[in-house]
């Protein structure tokens, strides 16, 4: 019988391209948990399978309901559990705090919950589970004093939004859950990664899809801005999934935790002037600072130290920082080549 994983949060970017990998990558049966009401653009390649039932299935639950997360996980029995859905976006939680909280902790914990009843309902039951947290968690860290050693797993977390400190509470569960119950759970915190169908609301997503906006004479021509000075590590969405495969796959240890990222650090600014120039518009684009894309606190040095995870798995990053960016910025150009509207935001 072939093994079954389980992607929450399977319609966003990572969820899908984790889906995509491991149906390429293994001959386990894949379920998709997603919400009714959850859009389907980034799974729309998974259809024609799901609909023949061909090793993608989707089903229903919701990390506000916890009833809905024992029935899938008694249904499924999934070998592999990669909980990768969350409110993800920084900087709506700082207007919609309880909203992050619940969804990001008290969802985590009510997933991890059902986990622990059906392991204690048939004792033979012992799934990997990957939980999903942040590089977000480090937060607005003091200037490292070698900026290329970068930011180590045990850097005292210091959170700069209620996104943050959800994801330190979703962190400090998947370890508990692994200490207190013997369940096999592995914490990862990603620094940013991105890629083709990542979320309008990010900086270099929202870069891209101005340009290709403007390249349409859709807007003006005119990028608008928050913090361009945040120093960031950028790894391609299709590195990431992959070291989560590897995360439950190459001698997984219960309770470890791991940052993981890319080898490219630039600044923000120099994210935005990558996508310009990749645009034959260039030299017409002006760029003008939008105070409501700036957070009241930023998180803005997010370089890691990744030795422990790729000591452990062997994982490196594959796809380059330019590939990468080039295909987030033709993801736009198709999308809107196709008629997709956005909102200029």
């Amino acid at each position: 019988m072939a093994k079954r994983a389980l992607i929450t949060g399977v319609t966003g970017m990572v969820g899908s391209h984790l889906a995509d990998f491991l149906l390429k990558k293994t001959d386990w049966d894949i379920v998709g948990v997603c919400r009714w009401r959850s859009p389907l653009d980034n799974v729309k390649q998974l259809l024609e399978r799901a609909n023949k039932k061909e090793r993608i299935f989707f089903d229903y639950a919701d990390l506000n309901d916890e009833i809905s997360l024992i029935h899938v996980i008694q249904k499924i029995k999934p070998d592999f559990i990669f909980h990768l859905a969350a409110q993800s976006y920084p900087l709506t939680s700082f207007t919609a705090p309880i909203d992050t909280l619940n969804t990001n902790i008290l969802g985590t914990c009510r997933l991890l919950e059902a986990i622990r009843l059906e392991m204690e309902r048939d004792m033979a039951y012992s799934p990997k589970v990957h939980v999903c947290a942040s590089s977000e968690v480090f937060g607005k860290i003091p200037a490292l004093r070698k900026p290329e050693t970068g930011i180590h797993e045990d850097c005292p977390f210091h959170p700069a939004s209620p996104y943050a400190i959800s994801k330190v509470g979703t962190d400090l569960l998947g370890r508990y859950y692994a200490e207190a119950f013997g369940m096999t759970v592995m914490t990862t915190r990603m620094f940013t990664h991105t890629g083709p169908r990542r979320g309008d609301v990010f900086h270099e997503a929202t870069f891209a899809k101005q340009i290709a906006m403007i390249e349409k004479r859709i807007i003006e021509p005119v990028v608008r801005v928050g913090n361009l000075e945040s120093l960031r590590t950028y790894a391609d969405v299709r590195d990431a999934v992959r070291a989560y495969y590897m995360l439950v796959t190459v001698d997984p240890i219960p309770g470890e935790y791991y940052n993981i990222g890319g080898s490219y650090t630039c600044t923000v600014g120099d994210t935005l002037h990558t996508l310009m120039n990749m645009s034959p518009l260039k030299d017409k684009i002006r760029i003008e600072v939008d105070s409501e894309r700036l957070r009241p606190i930023d998180a803005d040095l997010q370089v890691p130290d990744c030795r422990k995870f790729k000591k452990h798995t062997g994982w490196e990053p594959r796809i380059s920082y330019e590939q990468t960016m080039e295909d987030l910025l033709n993801y736009y150009r198709e999308r809107i080549n196709i008629g997709a509207e956005f909102l200029t935001r």
